[in-house]
C-alpha cells in the first residue's frame, strides 16, 4: 500500500486526494494546507486522513512514501526537493518548476536516489489523447504537416504567472507526447491587457521538418474554445475538447499536388471522402493518472510523463517568455 501525502487543497487538491484515496493499493495519510477552514473540509470528507498547516512537518514526515504537491509553482522545486532528498517519490502539478535548471536538477536528484517524479499533465490521461495518441503512432493521418490549437475562455485571471504558462502547458505536453518530432524553435507574442501578466498569446513552434505548431491562449474570450487540428498528408483530425458527443472527427480531406513543367505550373486538386468520430474512452483521467503513478512506484519505472518530459515544457515555456519580452525573436529550443 503506497501511502501518500498531499501539500495543497485548493482548486486541484480535493481531486487529487479523492483519486488516490479511492485506489486499491494507495492512500492519503495526510493532507497539507495553511487555510484551517480548507482543513475542516478535509475532515469532513475523511475522518481518517490527518490534517496538517505546517509543511516543514509535512516534509518530515515518515508516514508517506510520496508527496503529491498541489501549491502555485513557485513553490513546486524547494517542496520537490526536499522530498526527494528525503527518499519521497515526487507527484508534482504542471508547470512543473520556474526555470528549465530547477527542473534539471530535480530530474537529476530523482535519477540519484532512483525515485519517481510524476508530472500531473493530466490530459494526457484523456480518452481523447489517448485516441489521438494512436491514431498518429498508426499513421493513419500520414506525415503530420500542422498541428493548430486555441485554448481561451473568459478568465481565471493569475496572480502569480501569464497566460502561456497557465494555458499553454496542457497544450506543450499534449503536443510533445502525441508527436514524434520534437520542437526546435519558438516564437511568440502577447499583450498584458490586466495587470503585469500577458492575457493573450500567440505561439509558432517550429521543427526540422515541413512540420509547423501554432497555439492560441487567452484570457479576454467572450467563449470557451479547446479546439485542435492535426493536418496530416492523407487525413485531417478535428479535436474538440467542449463537444460532450463527438470530441474527435477525422476527415478524409486533403489536396494532391501535381506539376507538369515545373514549379511555376503546380496543379492542385482537392479530396473530400468521408468523416467518422472514433469512440473516445470515458474513464476519468486523473484516476488512470493516480493509477499509473503507483504503478510506476512499485515496478520502479520511469513515467512517460516524468520529470524529463515535465522540463522540456519548461523549456517552451521559458522561450515563450523570452520571446515576448524581445518583441517576437525565434528562441532555440535545444
Amino acid at each position: 500500500m503506497l501511502k501518500i501525502g498531499v501539500v495543497g487543497y485548493g482548486y486541484w487538491g480535493p481531486n487529487i486526494v479523492r483519486n488516490f484515496n479511492a485506489l486499491d493499493d494507495s492512500e492519503v495519510a495526510f493532507v497539507c494546507d495553511q487555510n484551517p477552514e480548507v482543513l475542516k473540509k478535509v475532515s469532513k470528507l475523511y475522518p481518517n486522513i490527518e490534517c496538517l498547516t505546517s509543511c516543514e512537518e509535512a516534509l518530515a514526515s515518515n508516514s508517506i512514501d510520496a508527496l503529491a504537491i498541489v501549491t502555485p509553482v513557485s513553490t513546486h522545486y524547494p517542496l520537490a526537493k526536499k522530498a526527494l532528498e528525503q527518499g519521497k517519490h515526487v507527484f508534482v502539478e504542471k508547470p512543473f518548476t520556474v526555470t528549465t535548471a530547477q527542473a534539471d536538477e530535480l530530474c537529476n536528484l530523482a535519477e540519484r536516489k532512483n525515485l519517481v517524479i510524476m508530472v500531473d499533465h493530466t490530459f494526457l490521461f484523456t480518452g481523447a489523447v489517448r485516441k489521438i495518441k494512436d491514431i498518429v503512432d498508426k499513421d493513419e493521418l500520414g506525415s503530420v504537416l500542422y498541428y493548430d490549437s486555441t485554448r481561451v475562455n473568459l478568465g481565471l485571471f493569475q496572480h502569480d504567472v501569464n497566460v502561456v504558462w497557465d494555458l499553454a502547458p496542457h497544450d506543450f505536453s499534449i503536443m510533445n507526447y502525441v508527436l514524434k518530432d520534437k520542437p526546435t524553435g519558438i516564437v511568440a507574442t502577447g499583450k498584458a491587457h490586466v495587470g503585469e501578466f500577458e492575457n493573450i498569446a500567440y505561439i509558432t513552434v517550429y521543427f526540422d521538418n515541413n512540420l509547423i505548431a501554432h497555439f492560441a491562449v487567452n484570457w479576454l474570450s467572450p467563449v470557451k474554445v479547446r479546439n485542435t487540428l492535426i493536418g496530416g498528408e492523407r487525413k485531417m483530425l478535428v479535436w474538440n475538447d467542449v463537444d460532450p458527443d463527438e470530441k474527435i472527427k477525422i476527415y478524409d480531406k486533403g489536396i494532391d499536388v501535381t506539376s507538369k513543367e515545373g514549379i511555376y505550373k503546380l496543379l492542385v486538386s482537392y479530396r473530400s471522402g468521408d468523416m467518422y468520430a472514433p469512440r473516445v474512452d470515458p474513464m476519468e483521467a486523473l484516476k488512470l493518472e493516480a493509477n499509473y503513478f503507483v504503478d510506476c512506484v512499485e515496478k520502479s519505472e520511469k513515467p512517460f510523463n516524468s520529470g524529463i518530459e515535465g522540463m522540456q515544457v519548461v523549456q517552451m515555456l521559458e522561450a515563450c517568455n523570452e520571446s515576448i519580452k524581445a518583441g517576437g525573436k525565434v528562441v532555440k529550443l535545444d
